[in-house]
Formats: structure tokens, sequence, C-alpha cells
């Protein structure tokens, strides 16, 4: 009885395809269970931010819907006391009038007040996060604050991580003049303190969300040239790469094809602490009066509010911003680093 040869055997079938790197990589990150709660909290606050600049939430961030500083809805209405109430002695012997001049007044600009309303919708004595000196509601302004901050440090960090990797991939790959040039212009920024470089280029281009992204991409990109030119420098002599090269590899296919997706789970890291940076560098530059313009809202404006409002005790404000910055930040860091991991080279070899 002849022998049953396998189905695919003699009939020339290829091989199955390798995994990609990517696929790879999305394959581990899937395993992680924090770093998909993060990627999932992250894609919240995109969601959030399109949504505001789509102005379907909090496009009414400027409308003041509440008291001056109305307290949370947790904590229920201020007493009149807080408010600045003025009390007047009471009891049957006490003239009013000789204790305050303006008193048989008093009932008669109540009754005014209480039949002349400025607005069609009255205020409210709450809010569910508070309200500002001005009675706008706290968390529209966050949610609005969201949109701006966000953007500004993600853009700037992303802009940054591009304009560093690109000049860092060349120096660190070709060498020669173009390694000196490069390191050249590396310590000219470099010998300039930052706070100092970030206020020129903020005299030059000015105020505004696009020109505070600017600034800080700017002078932020000297990190990750230097740590992508040195990642560079010891994979251009590897086997893979010299490989690539004998089959007749282009320098751009071997740069950007070969060594980038070996050395990406260095830039993410890198990326992510310039977001993070680069988000409290607008909250400086805004307190300063350098970063949003008057009539926008960011983090970093609410901070500087808050700075006055804390100290008559009304705190929402920054504990609402600070809790929307705290949030994204560590959510914002735990993706980066769970694709740092599943990225990483010498992890993937464990498997």
């Amino acid at each position: 009885m002849s022998a049953v040869l396998p189905a695919a055997a003699g009939r020339g079938e290829a091989a199955p395809a390798s995994e990609g790197v990517w696929h790879a990589a999305w394959r581990r990150l899937r395993a992680d269970r924090v770093g998909m709660g993060s990627l999932v909290v992250v894609a919240g606050f995109v969601l959030l931010i399109a949504l505001a600049a789509a102005g379907w939430v909090a496009a009414d961030w400027q409308a003041e819907v509440g008291v001056p500083n109305a307290p949370p809805t947790l904590l229920g209405p201020r007493p009149a006391a807080a408010v600045g109430a003025i009390e007047t002695p009471k009891g049957p012997d006490v003239d009013l009038s000789a204790v305050d001049p303006l008193a048989p007044r008093y009932a008669e600009w109540a009754q005014r007040a209480r039949t002349y309303q400025t607005s069609e919708t009255p205020r409210r004595e709450t809010l569910a996060f508070g309200g500002d000196r001005l009675g706008r509601d706290v968390l529209a302004k966050a949610v609005k604050g969201t949109e701006i901050s966000v953007f500004v440090g993600v853009a700037a960090a992303v802009s940054a991580t591009l304009l560093g990797t690109l000049l860092g991939a060349c120096g660190g790959f070709f060498g020669g003049k173009v390694a000196d040039f490069l390191e050249w212009l590396y310590n000219v920024f470099e010998s300039i303190p930052n706070i100092l470089l970030i206020f020129a280029f903020a005299a030059v281009v000015g105020r505004g969300v696009q020109s505070v992204v600017v600034i800080l991409a700017l002078t932020g990109w000297t990190g990750m040239y230097r740590q992508v030119r040195a990642e560079f420098m010891k994979h251009r002599s590897r086997e893979y790469v010299r490989a690539a090269e004998a089959i007749g590899a282009g320098a751009a296919s071997r740069m950007f094809r070969h060594i980038l997706p070996n050395v990406s789970h260095v830039i993410l890291v890198r990326m992510s602490l310039l977001a993070v940076g680069f988000i409290k560098a607008e909250v400086i530059l805004s307190y300063l009066g350098l970063g949003v313009r008057v009539d926008q809202v960011s983090w970093g404006t609410m901070l500087a509010e808050a700075q006055s409002e804390l100290i008559l005790g009304f705190w929402w404000q920054l504990a609402t911003a600070t809790l929307f910055m705290a949030v994204f930040v560590t959510a914002f860091s735990l993706m980066t680093d769970a694709w740092r991991d599943a990225l990483d080279p010498k992890l993937r070899g464990l498997e």
C-alpha cells in the first residue's frame, strides 16, 4: 500500500510570512492590561478634545451660569455671610440709622433687586465642579482647557520628536561633516539657558496656541537628537544593517526601515517625557502671560486664576485643573511605557 503524502508536500507552497514588527508589538500591547487601560483613557481624552473642538461640548464655557465662586454641588450653597453679607445689630432698642445711615434704604433696594433681572436664566447657587470668580462653570473650563493644553503638549512633543529624530538619525548614521555641523548646532542651543531661549522665541513669535507649539518644539528637540544620534551610531554597524546594505538597501531604507523600529522604544519614552514637560511649560508660559491668548482657556490659565481664589478659600478650580492634568499625564506615561515594552527588541527576544 502506497504511503499517504502530506497535502502540502511537493506542491511548492511558500512558508508563511513572518510577523511584522508593528503587528507583533500590537499583539504584546493587547496582553498588557495596564497599557490597554491607559490607552483607553488617552483615547477618551482625544475624543473629548475632538468634541470640544467641534463645539459639541463646553462650547459655552465663557457663560456666567452660576453665582460668583459657586461651590461644588456636594458642598451645597454657601451661607449669605460667606458671600459678603453685612450683619447689622438686631434688637428692639437698636437704632439702625445710628449704626448705618443707609439702613432705611436696604429694604427698598432689596425689593428693587428682586424685580430687576439682568439675564433670562437665573444663576445657579451650585455647580457640579464649582464656579470661578465670574460664575463660569469650572468643569466646562477644564474640558475646554484640555483641548488646548493636551494639543500644545502632544503637538509640541511630536514636533520636537520628529525634528530631533531626523537630525539625530542623520548625524548618527552618516557621521563626518554632517555630524560635525549638527553637533555644532546642538551645542549652540544647549549653551543658552532653556528658559531664556523660550522667552526669546516667545518675543519673536508672539502669543497663541500655534506659537507655543513652535516655541516648545524649537527649544525641546536637543535631548531627543542626542539620544537618537547615539542609538544610530550603535546600530549602523550591526549585522542586520550590513546585511540590508549587502542586498542593495539604500541609506534611507536602512535608517528608517531597519534601524528606526529597533530604537523606537527609546524614542517613545523620550516623547512621553517631552509631552509631560511641555504641558507643564504651557502652564508656566500662560501664568507669565506668554502662553495662550486672554480669550482662551487652558490648564495653565486655570491654575493662574486659582492662585488668587485659593487665598479666599475657593479651591475647586485648582482641584479640577490638577485632577484633569494628573489623569492625562499618568495615563499617557503608562501608555508610552507599554509601547516601549512592546517594541523593545530585548524583550522581543525573550518570547
